[in-house]
């Protein structure tokens, strides 16, 4: 064996015969240090591709052409970057001269695309690149004699890796070498080894931070094997990113520099430049989904996966800059416009700012930040790149009207159909429901509306055309392709984008967690639980209503001045011990709480306590809306006033300052909230499923001086929160999927009840959907007058039968929900469909509504006799690799009544105080049977065992059973302490009830 094969120069030499067999070349002339470039290179080009401007200037400067040129590039380089040279070129005495041609978006200009091919990329090794020293760089690549790329090649085989490649970098390369100076020459620095690639856009001494640049390992870090077992992990980077194309292609449309306001420690603001080479992911997404529009055309979908912590808002940006350009293989733009839905604020600025810098040009960008007829104008005008939120669409058609009744025109509110790529930034609160729809009407334009023509002509229901419209809005459209960025799909985002329920292109939660890029916000988990009694304080006993007057006791613990004052003085001890410490001294807190009352009251004892105790610590709250105090009649609490005058707009700012450390929120900031200083979360809400995720993942950005994040929970159990997260730690996966014939069971049952006529439905729909010309005042009347009949019918019913009532409305509203929900993804044809949908629809709101009479105010029945938090858990709450929990649609639809026991009050407290005691006895096989009678009753599960397996049976079985023990803890209250608070004891439990239930509902022989 060659004792060189297995060193790092037989690596080296690995690296160069690939590239020079993809077209590289050694440059033969000398590299000027002082310049840091080879001049005769970057000359020769110049008079290869440009000999008029050539001949021009050798006119003026005869032999010292040359060095002017080079002069003249060099200054350029120097003040306005290399990057910024090598795209839009330098001035050489009022001339510009191109340093670099990159290719076109099209095929018509031959003579572009014969400068392109003149392009001379070139591999340099062991170069020497200053005078004061004779250090040496593995590789360096050049484009037209200008140094880009710098690689330090390491070979684990000899004990050195990436790690050392860093080092050297940090230790030995001077940042303040013309060579490596920010933006003057180079432009990415990487570290190489056999498993991964490093990279960092600048040198800054022992502060030098690098970014993986990996593809990523079965759903985590690092890189895959060469499945041909032919070559080293780390083969994509020289063999596909370094390639001739692809270089060339991120110079010309992805490297760019970002700039960032800043605040130092005085409060000063300052502009940070950061040059952004794209991430692995990053790159091969934008590829990935360009490639695929390029083949497919207009009329996709894509769903891109990726978890916080990916850059999404540079990927979006560097997408929708490719889009815009995007020409198919016949030259022809692909898109005319491209809609970027998004509710963040920074996204516009850096759109802007990165496409500027890739076109050059104003005007190609609008940010529709004042209403719905600027961006009726935006859409009108065809305007290249539009920002915009999704709330403004539903109006725009008002607007082209009125815009058209300016110009004196006759307007149909119409827009002319254009091929339109639709951007979504969060695509989970923006996949569905009629907003969502009239995105696509708006942009469906005249087609759409000569498809819905076309409809009801063949239905014969011309005067219902305007239902053929309503029908065609949700359908899947040609002009439009959907771009849906999420970190947290649920499933119908996975059946609305997805392919085969699976996203176009996957970044993990583990990946991110694993390369950095966010936290481990499980990592320090602590569970606190509640243990109080409460004690009822007056002479009656009255009967209430079991699930009702739950819930208001529940009110009124949670609500209790000694529960808040005991939580807040845990919090704020907690927080002034622990965690003001973190982060060098500037970490931050967040309280999740239940309501807005809640938030209310946690201010004032927060406040208070600190107040108290002399604490340097200010806090803040975020609620919506006026707050009525449940204390005293007619007050109210704003967040401004509790702020002290810091208005809604200023919160995040403020909170981001020195003089604010804790926030206490409800229902706000528990989404799209970024602050790197905030360290502890503490939790006084039920947070489950996606809500769980993204709360909690407030926590997960990172910042230099971040080593860990910390959650106090007072509700959640560890194993809720463990599932919720671990949906999507590896990617969501597309679970049990709703069935189209469910629909037509359910419009049977509705139609069968008697209490709509079809006559009635024919006759509002043909009101609801008359052309706006023949509409009329009086058409309001005539809706409600058939409304009215089925409003009748279903008040009899429910006089008569609370229950039965109760079922036709869920039926109603089980239909409702998976119609609008089928029809986006199955183009139903069903005219008779679309009436029953619209009229229900509108039925649901005039419905008689349960009264609020069994509302209960215990407060001067009801007394706390003791109370005390205890410490339950803490540690980490681990993650499995994969193992992932599928995201299930639509089960058989479940329209069971509960039935709600009347109970003595006295009754219902020793539920509650034995639902939190700790003396627990072995249980005895009747209560056991009583819950399996009561499974088997309910008509859930009975239509579940008739179509799922055991182990889908058992989802959703799940779910129920523990409801089921709760409504009998007072027939048993040692079982079911027993088995809310010991996990071994509630599987062997579950298990067995489970296969008991599973067993007499899928086998009629064996009910009893």
């Amino acid at each position: 064996m060659n004792i060189e094969s297995h060193t790092e120069k037989a690596f080296e030499q690995v690296i160069e015969d690939s590239l020079l067999k993809q077209g590289y070349v050694k440059p033969l002339t000398p590299f000027e240090k002082n310049l840091a470039i080879f001049p005769d290179i970057a000359l020769n080009f110049i008079r290869q591709t440009q000999p008029k401007a050539w001949a021009k200037l050798e006119a003026l400067h005869g032999e010292n052409t040359g060095n002017q040129i080079i002069t003249d590039l060099c200054k350029w380089m120097d003040t306005y970057g290399s990057l910024h040279t090598l795209r839009h070129g330098f001035k050489c005495y009022g001339r510009t001269l191109r340093i670099a041609y990159f290719k076109a978006a099209h095929s018509l200009n031959s003579d572009l695309e014969t400068c392109y091919k003149a392009n001379q990329l070139g591999i340099t090794r062991q170069l020497q690149y200053s005078d004061r020293h004779r250090n040496e760089l593995d590789i360096t690549l050049s484009l037209n004699g200008v140094p880009i790329v710098t690689m330090e090649l390491k070979n684990p085989l000899t004990g050195q890796t990436v790690e050392q490649g860093k080092q050297q970098y940090r230790q030995d390369r001077d940042p303040h070498e013309i060579i490596f100076e920010f933006k003057r020459r180079t432009l990415v620095h990487f570290t190489v080894d056999t498993e991964e690639v490093w990279m960092t856009t600048r040198l800054a001494g022992k502060a030098t931070h690098f970014l993986p640049f990996n593809q990523g390992d079965n759903n985590g870090a690092g890189n895959p094997r060469d499945p041909q077992g032919r070559t080293y992990r780390t083969a994509y980077f020289w063999e596909h990113i370094l390639q001739p194309d692809s270089l060339l292609d991120l110079l010309a449309q992805f490297l760019h520099v970002q700039i960032e306001q800043k605040y130092d420690d005085r409060g000063r603001k300052y502009q940070k430049e950061t040059m952004i080479f794209p991430r692995f992911h990053q790159l091969q997404t934008v590829r990935k989904l360009i490639a695929a529009t390029q083949e497919e055309g207009v009329g996709s979908n894509y769903l891109i996966e990726h978890s916080a912590g990916s850059g999404k808002s540079n990927t979006i940006a560097w997408l929708t800059h490719r889009l815009v350009s995007l020409h198919n293989t016949e030259n022809q733009r692909i898109f005319e416009t491209v809609i970027v839905i998004s509710d963040r604020r920074i996204l516009d600025r850096q759109l802007q700012d990165t496409i500027y810098q890739f076109e050059h040009r104003q005007g190609v960008i609008q940010k529709i930040d004042k209403d719905s007829k600027q961006l009726a104008e935006a859409l009108e005008s065809a305007v290249p790149i539009i920002i915009t939120t999704l709330q403004k669409f539903p109006f725009v058609t008002r607007q082209l009207l009125k815009l058209a009744e300016e110009r004196n025109e006759q307007g149909s509110g119409r827009l002319t159909t254009r091929r339109c790529a639709v951007i979504i930034d969060e695509a989970h609160s923006s996949q569905s429901g009629d907003t969502a729809t009239e995105l696509k009407g708006v942009l469906g334009g005249e087609t759409l509306h000569q498809k819905a023509r076309e409809m009801a002509q063949e239905e014969g229901l011309e005067h219902l055309e305007q239902m053929f419209l309503s029908m065609a809005k949700r359908s899947r459209q040609d002009n439009l392709s959907f771009f849906a960025f999420t970190a947290t799909p649920k499933h119908k985002t996975l059946k609305f984008f997805g392919r085969e329920g699976e996203p176009f292109h996957r970044y993990t939660m583990r990946q991110a967690i694993e390369e950095g890029f966010i936290m481990d916000v499980l990592k320090n988990y602590t569970i606190y639980t509640a243990y109080f009694k409460l004690l009822k304080d007056s002479g009656d006993d009255p009967h209430v209503q079991r699930k009702q007057a739950a819930k208001s006791l529940t009110h009124f613990m949670r609500l209790h001045p000694h529960n808040i004052a005991q939580k807040t003085q845990i919090m704020v001890e907690h927080f002034n011990n622990f965690t003001r410490h973190k982060i060098g001294g500037k970490a931050k807190a967040m309280v999740v709480t239940g309501s807005r009352l809640e938030a209310v009251r946690y201010k004032q004892s927060f406040d208070k306590y600190i107040k108290e105790k002399g604490y340097d610590i200010k806090s803040l709250v975020a609620f919506s809306g006026i707050v009525n105090d449940d204390k005293i009649p007619e007050k109210t609490y704003t967040e401004e006033e509790m702020n002290q005058g810091i208005r809604e707009k200023e919160l995040a700012e403020k909170f981001a300052g020195d003089d604010y450390q804790v926030l206490l929120v409800a229902e706000k900031y528990q989404t799209g909230f970024d602050q790197p200083l905030l360290h502890t979360m503490y939790v006084d809400k039920r947070l489950a499923g996606i809500k769980a995720v993204q709360t909690l993942s407030r926590l997960n950005r990172t910042h230099p001086h971040k080593e860990d994040t910390f959650i106090l929970d007072f509700v959640n159990k560890r194993q809720e929160i463990q599932e919720a997260f671990q949906q999507f730690y590896e990617g969501a996966e597309l679970g049990q999927e709703a069935e189209p014939g469910q629909l037509y069971h359910l419009k049977s049952q509705l139609d069968a009840s008697g209490i709509y006529l079809s006559e009635e439905v024919n006759r509002f729909c043909t009101i609801y959907f008359k052309p706006k010309q023949r509409q009329t005042p009086s058409d309001h009347q005539g809706m409600n007058a058939a409304l009215d009949p089925a409003v009748d019918r279903f008040r009899a019913l429910y006089e008569q039968d609370v229950e039965a009532a109760e079922l036709w409305r869920r039926k109603l509203t089980a239909f409702r929900n998976l119609y609008s929900f089928l029809s986006q993804i199955i183009p139903y044809q069903d005219s008779d469909l679309e009436q029953v949908y619209i009229f229900l629809r509108h039925l649901a709101t005039k419905l008689l509504r349960p009264s609020n009479q069994d509302q209960y105010d215990f407060d001067s029945e009801i007394k706390l006799e003791y109370y005390r938090l205890q410490k339950i858990s803490e540690g980490s709450i681990h993650l499995k690799k994969g193992e992932t929990i599928p995201q299930d649609g639509s089960p058989a639809i479940g329209t069971a009544i509960l039935r709600e026991n009347s109970v003595k009050l006295s009754q219902l407290i020793d539920v509650l105080n034995n639902r939190f005691g700790t003396d627990f006895n072995q249980a005895d096989q009747l209560f056991f049977d009583q819950i399996v009678e009561a499974a088997v009753n309910t008509e859930a599960l009975q239509q579940a065992a008739q179509v799922n397996s055991v182990n889908k049976f058992g989802l959703l079985f799940e779910k129920i059973v523990e409801s089921l023990f709760v409504e009998r803890v007072d027939q048993n209250e040692n079982i079911f302490a027993r088995y809310m608070n010991d996990n071994a004891f509630q599987n062997v439990v579950s298990e067995w009830l489970l296969s008991e239930v599973y067993k007499r509902l899928s086998d009629p022989h064996n009910s009893r």
